[in-house]
């Protein structure tokens, strides 16, 4: 029997042998994978131990067969992808700040960044004469505040109070913590005035500073933040409701500088240098004209890169597009998923902690859809140049173009419920519009402003594309107001996305008909995270902002919370309407201090919420009566020990060791951000005791 699996097995991957090389970075990366999912340094090392006991029992199978070699490479990949993340982390990571101080500190100006549309300048310095403090905090300055002479190298003192980096608000949010630790920032704050510059800075703005501000200063509205981001991929003049109309319609990939940006510009050079050279007839007839032109679209592409900043995406799709480019020198045919899997490794055995973030998983995952669907045999022959009219050959273009929109879609599906909660659902008609807007229509007619302003010529082309922006605009305010627009879903957990992801790979990277049963877990996962109950009670880690789910909606403890806070809890729990106040809900009752409501959950059992709303200290008769009373209490503040509810006391006291919590009433589950015993090395050391 196991010879005869055994013989199946091995005729299937005789078929497939074209497809097992895609596999590696897969393999890698669930290395990686490992590393940040389990805890701590004896997990690791128990990882990979396994890895390599895995390699050493496929060894024992018969020599010569694919299995054989899959399972030991693969097994040797785990171990390495963890290894190779691990030693990173140790190695170049900066730990964070062990606890919020107030000081004042005087460092050195290493990278300023403005932020026109919150009005504000984002700078990184290094601490002089801090030994206790990070190499490097970010502080925010206002920029009414700025002093003079701002600049990399300048020397500047202020009062601050310093924080770590955040870690999730709540359970499933944004990690900027983790984030932080692989960027080298180790402390955050906002600084205070006065801010005294003890010594200006004498190097002037870099290019990317100058082409921003620039730019800004030749637009007048809405569309300068946009117009910034396309040249310089820097995002800080965007207005919040301007880019959150564009994540709503499946757009705000237009705005950070990516693969079709970077592949715009170097097929713009490519295709430049190819009508230069032919227009001389020994040119033409003696010269590499393929091989001169994707070396000048090289050389575009890494100043583009250098220019904007060489963040990791950016570097991501410069990549990619050298190795297309060398294929096309070399006369194959390059754009093919062993392009995407050498891309994918290379930047894996680069910045192996980009696997984590939507970035490297969104960007990836799309590129193979749309390669692994060009080369379907029958989507082939679909999309195949042929004589025909013009009306049929616009008609299939535009067939074909929604065909990729909508199988993008799908597969970006469970990553961006995953990272964001919500997934786009008319992206793909969105876009259909937006990209040869953009790539055609925008960009060209921003580098030609730019060119002209050299000049003094610009204006025209600046109009036009401030025109053209306005569209894109929009168009992306037009479809999120659609409530058809986004997919809305509870926090979707880490075993249910891996399994879902899984099923995805399965589907993209194999070729026969097998790839279809990866069908199986990708439903199941998509199916398991929209039809999962949303939970009742979010509770952020310094336990200050409570929401609760009601039959009218959710409703929030803290009516003036910030946006960042009611956008967190909205989209933690899969709800798309505006919070309301907990003090209005006819079954609550507050005062100042304290608020008690009445919760009944999906199987009909009634619960007893207690929240403080204050500082004031509050009778023992009256408080120990109350919480008696109740089932659950929350506060922001250590509560004493005579307050005993229930069945939870949640207080500043549990936070600090769970950090933010999402809480099922009708099943008890309770979520915490903090995992018993985790050591990854961007989570600050909590105190043991908290006055």
């Amino acid at each position: 029997m196991f010879q005869t699996g055994m013989e199946a097995v091995e005729s299937w991957l005789e078929c497939e042998r074209e497809q097992i090389w895609l596999w590696a970075p897969v393999a890698l990366g669930g290395g990686i994978s490992g590393w940040f999912l389990l805890p701590h340094a004896m997990a690791w090392l128990a990882f990979c131990c396994v890895a390599l006991g895995l390699a050493c029992a496929g060894a024992m199978l018969p020599v010569g067969g694919r299995v054989r070699h899959m399972i030991v490479t693969g097994a040797i990949l785990l171990c390495l992808g963890c290894l190779l993340v691990w030693g990173k982390a140790a190695l170049l990571g900066q730990p964070p700040l062990a606890r919020a101080t107030f000081i004042q500190l005087t460092g050195d100006v290493i990278g300023v960044r403005p932020v026109p549309a919150q009005k504000m300048v984002r700078v990184m310095l290094r601490p002089v004469e801090a030994l206790a403090l990070p190499g490097v905090v970010r502080v925010n300055i206002a920029d009414a505040d700025l002093p003079a002479g701002l600049g990399e190298g300048a020397r500047i003192r202020f009062r601050v109070r310093l924080m770590p980096p955040a870690p999730p608000s709540v359970p499933g949010g944004y990690d900027f913590a983790a984030r932080a630790y692989f960027q080298g920032i180790g402390a955050t704050g906002k600084a205070l005035k006065p801010i005294d510059m003890l010594r200006p800075s004498t190097a002037g703005p870099s290019l990317r500073a100058r082409l921003f501000s620039h730019i800004m200063e030749r637009f007048d509205g809405p569309a300068e933040g946009i117009a910034a981001a396309l040249a310089t991929g820097d995002q800080g003049a965007i207005p919040e409701n301007d880019a959150e109309a564009m994540r709503r319609s499946g757009l705000a990939h237009l705005l950070s500088i990516s693969g079709l940006h970077v592949t715009a510009l170097i097929g713009a050079v490519i295709f430049l240098l190819m009508r230069l050279m032919a227009l001389s007839q020994r040119a033409a007839l003696d010269w590499p004209l393929m091989l001169i032109a994707a070396a000048g679209g090289a050389l575009a592409g890494i100043g583009y890169t250098l220019l904007t900043g060489a963040e990791v995406p950016t570097v991501r799709s410069c990549v990619a597009a050298l190795l297309v480019l060398g294929g096309l020198a070399m006369g194959r045919d390059a754009v093919t998923l062993r392009l995407v899997a050498t891309g994918a490794l290379v930047v894996l055995l680069l910045w192996p902690e980009a696997l984590a973030g939507p970035s490297f998983q969104m960007s990836f995952a799309a590129v193979t859809a749309l390669v692994a669907l060009a080369e379907h045999p029958r989507f082939r022959a679909f999309a195949a140049a042929r004589e025909e009219g013009a009306i049929r050959k616009g008609g299939r273009m535009l067939a074909v173009m929604l065909a990729t929109g909508v199988a993008v879609e799908l597969v970006l599906m469970p990553i961006a419920l995953f990272h964001f909660h919500k997934a786009g659902l008319l992206g793909a008609f969105a876009n259909l519009i937006a990209i040869p807007l953009t790539t055609f229509i925008v960009m060209p007619l921003e580098a030609l402003a730019l060119l002209l302003d050299i000049i003094g010529l610009g204006a025209p082309c600046w109009w036009l594309t401030a025109q053209a922006l306005n569209l894109l605009l929009g168009l992306a305010h037009g479809v999120a107001a659609s409530p058809m627009a986004t997919l809305l879903a509870p926090t979707m957990s880490v075993g249910v996305f891996s399994v879902t992801a899984a099923g995805l790979l399965w589907c993209l990277l194999w070729r026969t008909r097998v790839r279809w049963w990866g069908l199986a877990p990708v439903v199941t996962g998509v199916a398991l995270t929209l039809l999962a109950p949303p939970p009742d009670l979010l509770i952020t880690g310094d336990g200050r902002h409570v929401a609760v789910r009601t039959d009218r909606g959710m409703a929030i403890l803290r009516d003036r919370a910030g946006e960042y806070v009611r956008d967190v809890l909205s989209e933690s729990a899969g709800y798309d309407g505006e919070l309301t106040a907990i003090a209005d809900l006819p079954e609550a009752r507050c005062s100042t201090d304290l608020c008690a409501v009445r919760l009944k959950d999906r199987a009909g059992r009634n619960w007893r919420l207690l929240f403080t709303r204050s500082d004031v200290l509050i009778a023992r008769r009256d408080f120990a009566r109350d919480c008696a009373a109740a089932d659950i209490v929350v506060s922001d503040r250590g509560l004493p020990r005579w307050c005993r509810p229930r069945w939870m006391k949640i207080d500043r006291r549990l936070l600090s060791r769970t950090g933010g919590l999402s809480i099922t009433l009708e099943k008890g589950e309770v979520h915490t951000v903090f995992r018993p015993g985790d050591a990854h090395p961007w989570i600050a050391r909590r105190p043991s005791r908290i006055p």
